[in-house]
């Protein structure tokens, strides 16, 4: 089962004031809207963005507002130039955007700011992809061997990267034969022991699968959790969760085209 990251959904409390911060700050238009009864979805990135890569989903709720944050969804990180680093915060700062944590704060490799709704963004330096392209998103897991384990047999990622420190572990999954500019899935797992909640300012992770019912049937086959078959979404998505709860849709192609 070849399935890229296709996007990541996020909630917010004010639609027009996040589209605001997105396409001022991170220079982002708005690739394709979804408009229901009850909620909104837009889907936002880059003008240049490459074909292989993510694109983010904002989900307003007509009748409420997200909560609380959690924590056991961690942050997206977009890509800057090598060395524009210290430029690009200099100019997120110039612009109005709330200084959180600096790249001299973060050894000058990486920097983080927030987004109106608390959601984190991790600035990354790459040589690759369009600026402030999706360059990975960070979930938490409480037990890394079976997350994994579950994003090896599920869904047949592979093992590209890993950072350990004396009290965490990052690890990043990507499809077999990803191109570098798609989005990685970075495991975040601290060895405290600690336990997580997900809030439901966070949404989901989507994966795009050539066919939905094949791949579909092979997580089923592969014992993943049966949260929304496709036949639940009118054949149109699915969605499962993984060994910690983080839910995850399943679509057949880029529902920014549709």
């Amino acid at each position: 089962m070849y399935a890229p990251l296709d996007h990541v959904m996020m909630r917010v409390s004010d639609l027009d004031e996040s589209l605001d911060w997105y396409t001022t700050h991170l220079n982002y238009e708005e690739k394709g809207r979804w408009e229901a009864d009850t909620f909104t979805n837009v889907y936002l990135g880059p003008e240049d963005a490459h074909e292989a890569g993510a694109v983010l989903e904002l989900t307003s709720n007509h009748d409420s507002e997200p909560e609380e944050v959690g924590d056991a969804w961690g942050h997206i990180a977009v890509r800057v130039p090598e060395g524009e680093l210290q430029e690009r915060y200099d100019e997120l700062m110039d612009g109005g955007v709330e200084d959180y944590r600096d790249p001299e704060s973060c050894g000058n490799r990486y920097a983080f700011v927030k987004d109106p709704d608390g959601h984190e963004i991790e600035i990354v330096k790459r040589d690759y992809g369009p600026l402030y392209s999706l360059d990975h998103t960070m979930i938490r897991v409480e037990d890394a061997d079976e997350a994994l384990g579950f994003w090896t047999r599920k869904f047949e990622y592979e093992h590209v990267g890993r950072w350990e420190s004396d009290t965490f572990a990052n690890y990043f999954m990507t499809p077999a034969d990803a191109p570098q500019e798609s989005m990685a899935l970075e495991l975040t797992y601290n060895y405290d022991g600690r336990e997580y909640t997900m809030g439901d300012a966070w949404g989901h992770l989507a994966v795009q699968v050539e066919d939905l019912d094949e791949a579909w049937d092979q997580l089923m086959t592969r014992e993943a959790d049966d949260h929304r078959d496709p036949a639940a979404c009118d054949d149109l998505y699915a969605f499962t969760f993984d060994n910690e709860g983080h839910e995850i849709e399943l679509l057949e192609s880029h529902v920014t085209n549709d």
